[in-house]
């Protein structure tokens, strides 16, 4: 016989499926604007809105859960990990806004050097994709390799910010334009905190199957 709180349960997990789709597809789409210099803000921003309301859908769902039923165990960390997944999930949404938003201030950088940012870019992709399918094979390993990745970005991050604060940058091509520096330190940011928000669902993944925290965390 099903349980009432497993009707409950199953609709968590419906839910952070779609926002799982949704943030892949927010980001992934605006690391397309920024390669391609298409304009699609309201576009992202419509999605980053739905995330968010999908994040407090299932944070009220959480919360009536464990105070109707009082979940112990798995379900309670099942539920307890869904919120913090959800958070991550509205996170990919508003960098990637926040990655568009950038783009339309600073207007035109067809011209930039985009290949730190790129470079960024297809590991942040790499981290997504990851950090989804150990959510859907609840793969509690991927949280190592998750991190080992965020290191890579995390360098990456450094180092480029270093390069634009040293004397020599002053005669770097790339560093010529103030657009287009800016932009680049802007997005590699929210790259970067995307970055950290792949390896904390890889602790929730963690977290549900063995009721400890990721080694890394």
């Amino acid at each position: 016989m099903t349980r009432l709180l497993d009707l409950g349960l199953d609709r968590i997990h419906n839910i952070i499926m779609d926002m799982a789709k949704l943030s892949e597809s927010s980001v992934l789409t605006a690391l397309g604007s920024y390669e391609e210099g298409t304009r699609i803000k309201s576009q992202i921003f419509d999605w980053s809105e739905k995330l968010r309301t999908l994040q407090e859908e299932v944070a009220d769902l959480a919360i009536e859960l464990i105070a109707r039923f009082q979940p112990v165990a798995t379900d309670l960390r099942f539920i307890r990990s869904c919120m913090e997944i959800s958070y991550g999930f509205s996170r990919f949404g508003r960098y990637a806004y926040d990655i568009v938003d950038v783009l339309e201030t600073m207007g035109s950088i067809s011209d930039c050097d985009k290949s730190t940012v790129l470079e960024m870019a297809g590991t942040v992709r790499e981290m997504i994709q990851l950090s989804l399918h150990a959510l859907r094979s609840r793969d509690k390993d991927a949280a190592e390799k998750l991190y080992q990745m965020d290191d890579t970005v995390d360098a990456l991050y450094r180092k480029y910010l270093r390069e634009i604060i040293t004397p020599q940058s002053q005669q770097d091509k790339r560093f010529s334009d103030p657009r287009c520096y800016v932009s680049a330190l802007l997005i590699l940011r929210y790259l970067e905190r995307i970055s950290d928000h792949a390896c904390y669902i890889g602790d929730s993944v963690h977290y549900i199957r063995t009721g400890t925290s990721s080694p890394r965390r």
